[in-house]
Parts: structure tokens; sequence; C-alpha cells
């Protein structure tokens, strides 16, 4: 090898590194927003004490997060970008609907970080549904996702996000369908596991049942 590549190999591990190490410092601070608000109420948290439970500097958080509620919303960030990842993989041939299903299934069934898989994703959830200053970012993240989703499924049947509305449509019901799901997971008692879940919801949407006509009564 020429020295020329070897120089240009060497850039690219640091650059690799450099990217692991950001990605590894992010979680830790996204972590620690998540146990400590869990554990003390969104109230009592700060982004001292978040940056303290990272061993991070103040500057350091304000670097990655805009505050305490951007940390606390960035595991999802993160999930919502493997299902995108895991929908861009899927063959060309199936339709939005079947292949935002499978992605999600691919998600939950391969990812160690699914939300099935950590106890503490539906009291996280169940948080970011109740307490009004966390929804907004919640909102943003699924919407920068959603938006995500929408241009991979017009790139995958070569339509314009910006002129079809049929992508946007499409995503709107796969994302409906998995919204659907996560809020009877997340309701109160013991619900059904999320997977079958959302294998149900998209079940329903493809059976649709038809109104009633007028003078039947239903059973």
């Amino acid at each position: 090898m020429s020295a020329t590549g070897d120089r240009q190999t060497a850039d690219r591990q640091t650059a690799g590194r450099r990217t692991r190490k950001v990605q590894e410092s992010r979680a830790a601070m996204a972590n620690a927003a998540v146990d400590l608000v869990l554990d003390r109420g969104l109230d009592q948290v700060t982004v001292e004490t978040i940056s303290e439970r990272a061993d991070v500097s103040r500057r350091t958080f304000s670097r990655y997060f805009s505050g305490k509620e951007d940390a606390v919303v960035d595991a999802l960030r993160a999930d919502y970008a493997r299902i995108n990842t895991a929908l861009t993989a899927r063959p060309a041939a199936e339709n939005p609907l079947t292949a935002y299903h499978r992605a999600l299934r691919r998600w939950l069934d391969d990812e160690p970080t699914a939300w099935q898989r950590l106890p503490r994703s539906r009291d996280l959830l169940r948080l970011l549904h109740a307490e009004p200053s966390l929804l907004p970012a919640y909102l943003r993240v699924q919407d920068e996702a959603q938006s995500e989703s929408v241009a991979i499924v017009a790139r995958r049947l070569g339509l314009d996000a910006e002129r079809d509305l049929r992508p946007a449509l499409a995503v709107s019901l796969a994302v409906g369908a998995f919204g659907t799901a996560v809020r009877f997971w997340i309701a109160p008692g013991e619900p059904a596991p999320l997977p079958h879940l959302i294998d149900a919801a998209f079940t329903a949407l493809a059976d649709e049942p038809a109104p009633s006509t007028p003078g039947t009564t239903t059973k």
C-alpha cells in the first residue's frame, strides 16, 4: 500500500474513533437524563445534575443538547433512526405499509435496545405523554423521524414527496398503527407484548371492516 493509502486508512480510523466517542458521550448524557428524570421527576433534575452524572462539563452538555428535555428524548431519536435504517433495507417489492411493519419487527426482534427489552422504556414513554414540558421535544423527534420515513418511502416508490401525497399518506398510516400499539402498551395493567400489539395494529389496518348498512345490526 502506498503512503497516501496508509494515510487515508489512518484518517478513516481516526474519524471512526472520533465518531464513536461522540456517540458514546451523547448516549451517556441521554441515559443519565432518563435515569435521573425517572428517579426524581423532571422538576428535580437540572442540566448540572445530568452533566455530573454523565461525568461531563456543562459546556459539553450544551454542545449536544438545548436543554434537559432534549436530552431525555434523545434515546428515542436513536431508536427512530434504527427503524428508518431497517425501512431503507426492506426489499423494493414490498408495499410501504408492509415494509414499515417489517422494519419495526426487525428493530424489535434484533435490537438489544428495543423498547420491550428495556424495563424503563414504558415508564419513559408514559412520562413523555404525561409531562407537558417534555411533549414538544418528543413531538419534534417524532416529526423528524416521520419526515425521513416519508423520504425513504418516496425513494422506494420513485415519487416526489413534495408533489405526491402517497408517500406521506402511507407513512402516516404506518406511524398511526405504531403509535396506537404503543399507547395500548403503556396503558396501566399488563398489556400484550409490544411486538404482538404492533402486529395486531397493522393487521387491523389491512382488514378494516366495512361499515354496517342501514337496517343491519352488528354482533
